[in-house]
This record gives structure tokens, C-alpha cells and sequence, in this order.
């Protein structure tokens, strides 16, 4: 699946061109329902086609308007006549096209169907992907290690460097410690773990259970060296998985400052990445929802006051100069009109009129453009049921 990255949502943002084209749809998966897929995507280039021909000839550009804008929506044509990005649609697609530009997207959640022609893409439908609750897992066990990623929508595993020991057994040879543990496969038992791996038992003069907690905690030092090289810039919380008394041996050997305290006790080996999924995002889904719930908390603290605002013709020009710290728009409502940013003018229209700009997705971009937090979410979970609500910067 492409799922647009934070990254990619920053390049979008900052693309200003005449015209940008962006289109969004819910999708089928089964039989041939797929086909509507298609269909669905075919009538959206027929409005944008009827929009840019009424624009031009608007502005007087009648020569050859025709070859232009197929030119422009040749892209998308293309995209229609592929076979790869139809093959395991997701729950809807994100098309965005400019005369320089072009980007399609699977997301992970239905969207409303919409075509937005202006001089930049519109992104508020994308806006839950920030929210996306990004998080790691690592799952610990002696006989492996996996390090996953994941978000509310999906979970997949990470490659980690060579350095980072697959094992305990790995671990101890690479450190050959004083007591000279030795690691011997128990084949000749006939004993294995689940998945038919061999169990590793070992043997070493004077081993017990200090000598056992002082090898795993050589292992998981190796574990969290490595890691460091992949997770040092990252803020994204830490979940682990694994047998109970691991846990505090890897916390003790842990540098990683976003490790929460929450984990998944029990054998991970035996969970599938979908279970594991399950079970960690239950724990990682109240971590995400503790900075909206703060965030809702300080609007309605500040509500009364010039502190916060649901006025659109205040938050538009607080987050257009950077004085919004927290906005929330409704994910599934939209405003159209115009903003100047010269003279602070507003004016907001029942439907959208030409050169008309939907002024929520405009809060949003600027605040992120700004380093403000935005949050979308359903009309009916906004603070007073408002299209738009902020707490500002002083």
C-alpha cells in the first residue's frame, strides 16, 4: 500500500500550481464491485475536465484549451489504464495532479468522495494520518527478536542492522564471556519450539540464575545498541512484548527515552504480527488519544477567553501567521470562501464560488505550516459541535 508519509504530506503542502486537481474516493475490494472503482474515478476526470474548460473559456483562453487540459489529465488516464493499483485497492484512494506534479495514494480509512480544483491541493481528508498513533514493538523472547512498526491502521516488520544479535545464542558468542557458556541445539531430544526452531539449552561451569540474568542483559544491551542507530531521532512510543521476567532485564539495558510502561506480557513467538497488532494498539491508542484529550482540555479551559476561538474569521488569520498552537477542524464538513491575507478579510459562501478556497483544509495547512498540533475529527467530536476551534499562541 503507498500510504503517504508525514514527508510526503509536507511536499503536498507546499506545492502551489494553477491549477492543482485533487481527487478522493472510497474504494472496493471484492468482485466486481472493483469495477466501480474505475467508473467512480472516470466521472470525477469528467468534472475536473467540465471545471477547467468553464475556467478557461471564463478567462478567455479558448485556443486549444481542449489539447491543454488533456494534456494536463494525462496522468490520470494512464492511472486508468493500469492494472497494478486496482489489484488490492484499500478502503479509498487519494489522486493528486498539477502541471508538474503527480501522486496517488491507497489509504487505510474511507473518505468522503470529493474534486477540488485550486492552486493547491487539498489535504484535510489526509489530516487522520497524523493522528496515525506511529509507534514501534519489540518483541523479545532467547530464541528471537523482531522490531515492527506500526500505526492504528497496520503493522509491519522493521530490518534492523547486522550488529543486533537474531538471538541470545548469538549474543554470548559474540561476547564469549569468562564463565564460557556453551550453546548446544537439543536436536537429539527431538525437542523444538513452535515453528519446529530448535530450542537452546546451555551449559557453562558456575551458571545460575545471576549468570543467566547477567547474559540476557549482555543480549538486550546488544538489542538496544543497534536499535539506537535506527530510533535516535525518532519520538514514535516504544511497546514491548515477551515473557514477564524479560521485561525489567530489557528496561534496565533500555537508552531509548519514549518506552512506555505498558507491555504485552507472554510468549510473542506465538502471536501473529495481526494479533500483536491488536493487543499493542490497544495500549498505544490511549497514549494518542492523551495528547487530544490535553488539547481539547486547554480549549475548553481557554474557551471564554481571547485565548481560543471557533470564530473562523479569527482562527483563519491566527493560523495564516503562525499564532495557533492547537487547532481542530470537522474532518467531514467543509467552508468555502476567501481569505486576503493583506487586509485580514474573510468572506464565507454557502457553495463554492471561482477562485474559492475551503478555509478549514487553509487552517490546517497553515497551522502545520506553523508547528501548530491539528487534529481532525468528526463534526459531532468537535469542541461545541464548531467547524473549527484553536487555542492560540501568546
Amino acid at each position: 500500500m503507498n500510504l503517504p508519509s508525514k514527508d510526503d504530506l509536507r511536499m503536498l503542502m507546499n506545492i502551489e500550481e494553477d491549477p492543482c486537481i485533487s481527487l478522493f474516493f472510497p474504494t472496493y475490494r471484492r468482485g466486481t464491485d472493483r469495477q466501480q472503482n474505475r467508473m467512480t474515478l472516470i466521472n470525477q476526470v469528467r468534472e475536473v475536465k467540465q471545471h477547467l474548460l468553464a475556467s478557461e473559456l471564463s478567462a478567455g483562453k479558448t485556443e486549444a484549451s481542449t489539447q491543454r487540459i488533456a494534456a494536463l489529465l494525462q496522468p490520470i488516464d494512464n492511472l486508468l489504464e493500469e492494472n497494478t493499483s486496482w489489484q488490492h485497492p484499500e478502503s479509498s484512494m487519494a489522486v493528486f495532479c498539477s502541471p508538474n506534479h503527480f501522486h496517488v495514494y491507497h489509504l487505510p480509512f474511507r473518505v468522503t468522495e470529493q474534486v477540488v480544483v485550486a492552486t493547491h491541493f487539498s489535504l484535510k481528508p489526509l489530516l487522520p494520518l497524523l493522528n496515525d498513533g506511529h509507534f514501534f514493538v519489540l518483541a523479545l523472547s532467547q530464541n528471537e527478536r523482531r522490531l515492527l512498526e506500526g500505526t492504528r491502521y497496520s503493522m509491519h516488520l522493521v530490518e534492523v542492522p547486522e550488529t543486533v544479535p537474531e538471538n541470545l545464542a548469538q549474543a554470548l558468542r559474540y561476547d564469549q564471556p569468562e564463565n564460557q557458556v556453551r550453546y548446544y541445539s537439543s536436536s537429539s531430544r527431538g525437542y523444538s519450539s513452535k515453528g519446529g526452531r530448535r530450542a537452546a539449552i546451555f551449559y557453562g561451569q558456575g551458571v545460575g540464575i545471576d549468570d543467566t540474568k547477567k547474559n540476557l542483559l549482555r543480549y538486550f544491551q546488544h538489542i538496544d545498541r543497534g536499535l539506537h542507530e535506527l530510533l535516535h531521532d525518532q519520538q514514535a512510543p516504544l511497546v514491548l512484548a515477551g515473557v514477564e521476567y524479560l521485561l525489567p532485564i530489557y528496561r534496565e539495558a533500555n537508552t531509548y527515552p519514549h518506552l512506555i510502561e505498558q507491555s504485552i506480557t507472554g510468549n510473542p513467538e506465538q502471536l501473529s504480527i495481526e494479533t500483536l497488532h491488536e493487543h499493542v494498539w490497544s495500549i498505544v491508542e490511549r497514549v494518542v488519544l492523551k495528547e487530544q484529550q490535553e488539547a481539547q482540555a486547554r480549549y475548553r479551559e481557554l474557551a471564554q477567553t481571547e485565548q481560543a476561538s471557533s470564530n473562523v474569521s479569527e482562527v483563519v488569520p491566527a493560523a495564516f501567521y503562525g499564532k495557533v498552537a492547537d487547532l481542530f477542524v470537522a474532518l467531514d464538513k467543509q467552508l468555502w470562501g476567501t481569505f486576503d491575507p493583506t487586509t485580514y478579510t474573510i468572506e464565507v459562501h454557502e457553495e463554492p464560488l471561482p477562485n474559492d478556497e475551503e478555509l478549514l483544509d487553509l487552517a490546517a495547512m497553515q497551522t502545520l505550516r506553523h508547528g501548530g498540533a491539528v487534529y481532525a475529527v468528526e463534526h459531532t467530536h468537535m469542541p461545541g459541535e464548531a467547524l473549527v476551534a484553536a487555542v492560540f499562541r501568546y
